[in-house]
């Protein structure tokens, strides 16, 4: 695939997955609450469960593909379409403190790592993002299988990397999660990489 298609999609996912979702709040609450050391546990449990919901998304891609090349660029058109929504609505989002949550209780290593991998895998906004991110950077004039396979691996690195990163900040976090105005800057830079990201693939349309 082009350097500058695997770039593109190094430096939006990295940014995308920097901001907080239920996934990151799921493994700061346990950092948060029962000790940093938990989050170790969480780390295979977010790999895995983003490795399913990626699979799962790619491989519709990929059906779509072989049904129709137009289809596919029909589902890249709409992907960037909702991907500038999906920023546009974070962007009006307003944050509530009562959304931070701190998860105590006395669970298990085994239930921590299942409970990353259901919030991670399980949530249907987590496939959708996916056919709508990844196709964006896919050529579809070069061999599109292996080019899943190193968006997949650069992802689930990325992703564990990301959560290993949250868990041993989580220290830290507790006054600067009890601030709205925080959690709004937060919530506007995630829109504008995902703003960014939707117009970012109609340029390379369009230049292509």
């Amino acid at each position: 695939m082009l350097f500058e298609l695997w770039l593109s999609f190094f430096v939006a996912s990295a940014a995308l997955l920097a901001i907080p979702g239920p996934t990151v709040m799921l493994v700061v609450s346990y950092a948060l609450g029962r000790g940093r050391s938990t989050g170790w546990w969480t780390v295979p449990g977010v790999t895995l469960g983003d490795f399913t919901a990626m699979t799962v998304s790619l491989l519709g891609a990929g059906a779509i593909l072989a049904a129709s090349a137009t289809l596919f660029t029909l589902l890249k058109i709409a992907g960037a379409a909702y991907l500038i929504w999906l920023g546009i609505k974070m962007w009006r989002a307003e944050p509530k403190l009562e959304d931070i949550q701190e998860t105590v209780g006395r669970s298990s290593n085994f239930s921590m790592f299942w409970n990353s991998y259901v919030v991670t895998a399980l949530n249907p906004k987590s496939i959708v993002f996916f056919v709508a991110f990844v196709p964006q950077f896919i050529d579809i004039s070069t061999p599109v299988f292996p080019q899943f396979v190193v968006l997949e691996v650069t992802f689930l690195t990325l992703a564990a990397v990301n959560v290993a990163i949250w868990a041993a900040l989580a220290g830290t976090l507790r006054t600067r999660f009890k601030s709205v105005r925080t959690l709004k800057f937060i919530n506007r830079c995630g829109g504008s990489f995902l703003i960014g990201a939707g117009l970012l693939t109609a340029a390379i349309r369009r230049s292509a």
